[in-house]
């Protein structure tokens, strides 16, 4: 198994037993003093994606599986953002998703934070309902992201 993804799958298995998934004190995550109602953080923006390779790595059609969930797929993608780079504005709403930072240093713009929040390498994300969010590579070089999502594949065409 490649490590970044090992690595990953530790770190997504360690914080399901230690916080009952990413807690509200995890490292890169929004101050809780900043923490704001959705659409009261950062403000959207309408910036392209942008120097930004996304490219699935395996999934699982969940349709097939004990849990049968229809429609639904369990996702890996690595997304490399080169510096410059953005992954546009999207929401969580009916995808959530786990990410980890591989390599580099990223910001996110969410909607539900009252400041830019920086994420580095060998931290995990939680992206879930209620969010929608922009991330922005500000540094000089590549950021490698691992994304773990509950795809809704018939109703978002988008890759992000």
């Amino acid at each position: 198994m490649h490590i970044a993804l090992r690595k990953f799958l530790l770190t997504c298995g360690a914080v399901a037993i230690i916080g009952g998934w990413v807690s509200a004190a995890h490292a890169g995550g929004c101050p809780a003093d900043k923490r704001v109602a959705d659409g009261k953080g950062q403000a959207m923006s309408q910036a392209p994606a942008a120097a930004v390779t996304d490219k699935v790595l395996t999934m699982i059609d969940l349709a097939n599986e004990n849990v049968a969930i229809k429609d639904r797929q369990l996702r890996l993608r690595q997304l490399v953002i080169q510096p410059g780079g953005i992954v546009p504005w999207h929401s969580h709403g009916d995808r959530p998703a786990l990410i980890y930072i591989v390599s580099g240093e990223i910001t996110e713009y969410a909607s539900t934070c009252a400041v830019p929040i920086v994420h580095r390498a060998g931290e995990a994300a939680q992206e879930s309902h209620g969010l929608s969010h922009w991330w922005k590579n500000t540094g000089r070089v590549p950021v490698v992201l691992l994304s773990a999502d509950l795809f809704h594949a018939e109703h978002d065409p988008h890759m992000m």
